[in-house]
């Protein structure tokens, strides 16, 4: 622990010697007339400000509100299949978290769950859309649980597609945090990865990485959202400031049904994890996905919304 320590302050202290003299770096923002530019679903993209910020948010559809928030990194294309195969029989809101996509980022302190569950929370009540149901990816998930757990939003039920909420248990993974919270420090951390990200094999090799197959055009959005480095600094900002050790001691008290969906090819997060889960929180059930990994939602939508809709629709008013 002592040495982790130490490499640790040599790192922040190599980024403090060395930044009075590097370049000043401009933290690119993804464009809407310019990235968005065939952004998928364009049509129903509404930018709404709510919570001291700019969101970018897809409504589309009629009938009871299903919100949906993707993980780290991704945006709203994450969802491009999967919304209006929703939006068939529910009001769908579909979201840019803090500092991704489309949407501003806020001050660090802001970055963490606590701040993105009351912004997206300040949104909701802006558009005056409180969500009969939810689902959330990776991170996503983590961010509805924190929502229900704080009484900002009281759904019918809620989805975890593949969802970060258990701590990492590998060992490197108590110093990601420091480590990413002195990279989003340095402007030329993200600038560096996107100016690497503008290589298409950089991107497929993540996308590989996840476990899944996904097509040409999700590929390319996130290229597209990669090669921005306000984009990049924001996924940083996230990961340097999340605690899910600290959701983990409440996900027993989550009284709300809960769907554990699971890509059993999930190279982020186990799908064993699925199971773990199931013990903890009151009211779940597990789902697992043959073949998928974590971004079973856009390799099967349509599987996964026929999965998303059959659950929910246990629970209708």
């Amino acid at each position: 622990m002592r040495r982790c320590k130490a490499r640790e302050g040599g790192v922040a202290a190599l980024s403090e010697r060395f930044a009075p003299t590097a370049p000043r770096v401009k933290m690119g923002r993804p464009d809407f007339s310019r990235e968005g530019r065939d952004w998928p679903n364009r049509d129903v993209s509404r930018f709404v400000r709510a919570g001291g910020l700019r969101w970018h948010v897809q409504v589309a559809g009629a009938g009871p509100v299903f919100l949906l928030l993707h993980g780290t990194g991704a945006a709203t294309h994450s969802w491009r299949d999967v919304l209006p195969l929703l939006a068939a029989d529910y009001t769908v809101v579909a979201v840019d978290l803090p500092g991704h996509g489309f949407t501003d980022q806020p001050d660090d302190a802001r970055m963490g769950l606590p701040g993105m569950a009351q912004g997206v929370a300040a949104l909701l009540a802006a558009l005056d859309m409180p969500p009969a149901y939810g689902a959330g990816h990776s991170a996503g998930a983590a961010v509805l649980a924190r929502m229900c757990l704080d009484g900002l939003i009281a759904p019918r039920a809620m989805v975890s597609l593949n969802g970060a909420l258990l701590p990492f248990k590998h060992a490197v993974s108590p110093i990601v945090a420091p480590l990413a919270k002195i990279f989003a420090k340095s402007p030329l951390v993200p600038w560096l990865f996107s100016m690497h990200a503008a290589d298409p094999r950089v991107v497929e090799r993540l996308l590989k990485g996840t476990g899944s197959v996904i097509d040409a055009d999700g590929a390319k959005f996130y290229a597209r959202l990669a090669a921005k480095s306000g984009h990049a600094g924001a996924a940083l900002t996230m990961m340097a400031n999340w605690d899910l050790a600290g959701l983990q001691p409440r996900l027993a008290m989550l009284d709300v049904p809960v769907l554990l969906v699971a890509g059993e090819n999930d190279r982020a997060i186990a799908a064993s994890d699925a199971d773990r889960l199931a013990k903890i929180l009151p009211r779940a059930r597990v789902k697992k996905m043959a073949g998928l990994g974590h971004l079973s939602h856009e390799e099967r939508p349509v599987e996964t919304v026929a999965v998303m809709r059959a659950f929910c629709e246990e629970f209708l008013a």
